[in-house]
This record gives structure tokens, C-alpha cells and sequence, in this order.
């Protein structure tokens, strides 16, 4: 698992030793910053089930000025920490260790780019995005990677399914706001 491009390119980042953690694989780490790159410049991101890190440190690389992580495990929180220090982007980054819920509804900034990756075969997308889009900026974008059996809402209020794209048993889901 290596950053794609930017100020880290080529860094190795680790990946959390736990079952309790999947990596997003190099193919949809691509798709989603090929849907996404020319937003990441600037931009506050928020990396929900953050894992290793690999999704915000790859935003952090391409130019967002701020990642927040949000992951319940120490093992892949630790993995965060080590990956940022690897990568020297740890003075751009915010990591929360706690329930996704739990953030969302404490937390005060809004997010120009959300990537939610919750644990497969759950449906808990539908649960989470009234209180993700709480959290995302006007203009802002979603992005959720999920198996391709779940299921996901057409839309939350204003917030609609702009594409979704598939990758084996994978699936990627972007979510706009209507203007």
C-alpha cells in the first residue's frame, strides 16, 4: 500500500495488524481520487472508518489542507499516527479515536470531501448519512465504499446518488448536493 501521487508519492504506508480493519485496495483508491481530484487542493476531508489512513493521507498528499481520522481501533489508530510521521503529513491531520456517531455529533467542521467506509455487510449507510451530511459542506461531496450487495438510500433530502461504480465486490457511491 503505497500513496499514488503528490508530496508523499511512493511513501509505504502499514496497514493496522487487526482483522478488525480492510485496506481500500490501489484500484478503487484510484477511482475514488480520479472522481475527486480536482476538489482535493484546499479542501477539509474527513476519513470515517479511517483504517489505516491510506484515504486521507492520499488527499493530505494531493493537497487538502486538513484530514480528520476517525477510527475506534488503537491498533489502526497507531497505524495512522506511524503512517503521517512516515509520510510527514502529521501537521495536517486531526485523529479521533471513536465511534463515527460520536464524532458526528460533536463535531463543528464542515468537510468539502467525506469518504466513508464503514465495515461491510452491515447496511449502516443509510443510518450514518443524515448525520454525515450534517458534517459536509455546501458544495461538498460523499463518497461511500461499500460491498456491492448493501443497500443505499437514492437520496437524503437534498443529498442525491450522483453515480455509483463497481469493482468486483465492491462498490463506490457518490453522493451530491441538488443545487
Amino acid at each position: 500500500m503505497n500513496v499514488i501521487t503528490g508530496k508523499a508519492r511512493g511513501a509505504r504506508l502499514e496497514a493496522p495488524n487487526s482483522n478488525a480493519t480492510r485496506p481500500t485496495s490501489g484500484i478503487v483508491k484510484e477511482a475514488i481520487f480520479n472522481i475527486i481530484q480536482f476538489i482535493v487542493p484546499g479542501a477539509k476531508v474527513l476519513d470515517l472508518f479511517a483504517g489505516s489512513g491510506q484515504l486521507g493521507i492520499e488527499a493530505l498528499s494531493r493537497g487538502a489542507t486538513l484530514a480528520t481520522f476517525v477510527e475506534t481501533s488503537t491498533v489502526a489508530k497507531n497505524a495512522i499516527l506511524a503512517n503521517l510521521k512516515r509520510t510527514k503529513l502529521q501537521d495536517f491531520a486531526v485523529i479521533k479515536q471513536q465511534r463515527a456517531e460520536d464524532f458526528l455529533a460533536s463535531n463543528n467542521v464542515l468537510f468539502d470531501i467525506v469518504i466513508l467506509d464503514p465495515p461491510y455487510y452491515k447496511n449502516i449507510i443509510n443510518e450514518l448519512m443524515p448525520k454525515v451530511i450534517k458534517n459536509t459542506a455546501p458544495n461538498g461531496i460523499i463518497i461511500c465504499e461499500m460491498a456491492k450487495v448493501d443497500e443505499v438510500e437514492d437520496s437524503f433530502g437534498a443529498w442525491y446518488k450522483e453515480k455509483t461504480y463497481h469493482y468486483g465486490k465492491k462498490s463506490l457511491v457518490v453522493f451530491k448536493e441538488a443545487n
